[in-house]
C-alpha cells in the first residue's frame, strides 16, 4: 500500500507573533492553500491510495466555512483516495465543529473521541481523535490489534513520553506501550517537528508541521510518502513549503547609533526563499527600539527583530560621578536594587538607558 501521512497544518491560523507586518498572516496563510494543494496534485499524480491527516488541520476559532469548503473541494479531486482525519486539539471534534456539521465528501473517515477501526480486505486502520481541546486519557493501553495477519495503522494525535503537566494534557503515551501495541505504522501528529528513520525500522513517525508556523519550526516542512508490506516498510519526506525561517544574530556592541545598526540590517543578503529573524545581542550604546527598527528598514527579508542586547554602561563608575547624569543613575540604582520583580527591573532599566542617552554631552 501507499500513503502520504501529515500533520498540523493549521489552515486559518492567525499568525499573531510571525511578524509586526501584519500582511505576513495573510501571505502565510495562501502559502498553507498552495502547499496543501501540492500534497493533493502529488496523491493524483502518484495513485497513492491512503491520506492519513494527523491532527490540527485546521484552527477551531478562526477557521473560515470558505477553507472548509477549499479543503473539501481538494479532497474531491482524489475520489480513489481514502482520506482519514484524526482531530487534535486545535481542531477538536466538539458540537459545532465543522467535522460536525460540515458534509464532508464521501472519502473522508473522521475519528471521535474513542477508537475506531476501519477495515479493508488486507488493511485494519485505527484512529483515534479528540474530543475537546484536551486530552489526558485516550483509553490507548486497551486498544488491541484484532488481526496480525493485516497491515495494521495507527493514527492518533498526542505527545510521545510527555513529561511535563503541560504535554500530559495532550494525548500523553508512552513510546514503549505503543511500540508494544507492535502496529506496522503509527501515524501521529501534534509536534511539529519531523521524526522519522532516526532509528532503524522506525514505525512510529511525526511528519512535523506542513508548512512552518514561524520562527521556532525552522528548517524543511512537507510530508511523508510511505510504501508498505508485511515484509518492509520504504518512507520518504518531500518537502514542500517554498519559504524557509532563520535567525540571524548581530551583533551591536561596536555600532554607536541607531542610522549605524540600519544600514547594516539593510546591507545583509539572503536566499530568495528565506524570512528572516534577527537577534540584536551583545551591548547596545543607544536606545534600541524594534518597532521603530522594523518600520525604518528596507531589507523585505526581515520580518521580525528581537532585541536581546544588554546595556553598554558602566552604571556603578557613572553613579559615582558629581554629575546631573551621576546623580539620576544613583536614584534608579537605589529603584533597581530594592525591587526582585523582572518586569519591573526591564522597566528600570530601560528607563536608565533613556535618561543616560538624553543626557550624553
Amino acid at each position: 500500500m501507499k500513503f502520504v501521512h501529515i500533520a498540523d497544518i493549521h489552515f486559518d491560523s492567525p499568525f499573531v507573533n510571525l511578524s509586526d507586518q501584519e500582511f505576513l498572516g495573510d501571505l502565510r496563510r495562501l502559502d498553507q492553500r498552495k502547499i496543501f494543494k501540492k500534497v493533493i496534485e502529488y496523491i493524483k499524480e502518484n495513485n497513492i491510495e491512503f491520506l492519513f491527516i494527523s491532527g490540527d488541520l485546521y484552527e477551531h476559532n478562526y477557521v473560515k466555512k470558505s477553507t472548509i469548503e477549499y479543503i473539501n473541494n481538494l479532497f474531491k479531486e482524489i475520489p480513489e483516495t481514502k482520506i482519514f482525519i484524526s482531530p487534535g486539539n486545535h481542531d477538536p471534534f466538539i458540537k459545532n465543529s465543522y467535522y460536525n456539521k460540515f458534509i464532508w465528501n464521501e472519502n473522508v473517515k473522521i475519528f471521535n473521541g474513542k477508537f475506531e477501526k476501519y477495515e479493508t480486505e488486507n488493511i485494519d486502520i485505527y484512529g483515534f481523535g479528540f474530543n475537546d481541546f484536551y486530552c489526558t486519557n485516550s483509553n490507548l493501553e486497551n486498544l488491541k490489534i484484532e488481526n496480525k495477519n493485516k497491515l495494521n495503522i495507527l493514527i492518533m494525535h498526542g505527545t510521545i513520553d510527555g513529561a511535563s503537566l503541560e504535554e500530559k494534557q495532550y494525548n500523553s503515551f508512552k513510546s514503549k506501550e505503543l511500540k508494544e501495541k507492535e502496529f506496522d505504522y503509527v501515524a501521529l501528529g501534534h509536534i511539529h517537528k519531523l521524526d522519522y528513520n532516526s532509528y532503524e525500522n522506525q514505525k512510529i513517525v511525526y511528519p512535523g508541521s506542513l508548512a512552518s508556523l514561524g520562527f521556532d519550526e525552522l528548517g524543511q516542512h512537507g510530508m511523508i510518502v510511505g510504501e508498505l508490506n508485511k515484509e518492509k516498510l520504504n518512507l520518504e519526506f518531500i518537502s514542500l513549503d517554498e519559504k524557509e525561517f532563520k535567525i540571524e544574530n548581530i551583533d551591536t556592541t561596536n555600532i554607536e547609533a541607531k542610522e549605524e545598526l540600519i544600514e547594516k540590517l539593510n546591507g545583509l543578503e539572503f536566499k530568495e526563499n528565506e524570512l528572516i529573524e534577527i537577534y540584536l545581542i551583545g551591548k547596545r550604546n543607544f536606545e534600541i527600539d524594534t518597532y521603530e527598527l522594523n518600520k525604518l528598514i528596507s531589507n523585505d527579508k526581515i520580518i521580525k527583530i528581537k532585541n536581546k542586547t544588554k546595556i553598554n554602561y558602566n552604571l556603578e563608575k557613572i553613579s559615582q560621578e558629581n554629575t546631573l547624569k551621576g546623580i539620576f543613575v544613583k536614584k534608579m540604582l537605589q529603584k533597581l536594587n530594592d525591587t526582585d520583580d523582572l518586569e519591573k527591573r526591564q522597566i528600570i532599566e530601560k528607563a536608565i538607558e533613556v535618561g543616560l542617552d538624553s543626557l550624553k554631552s
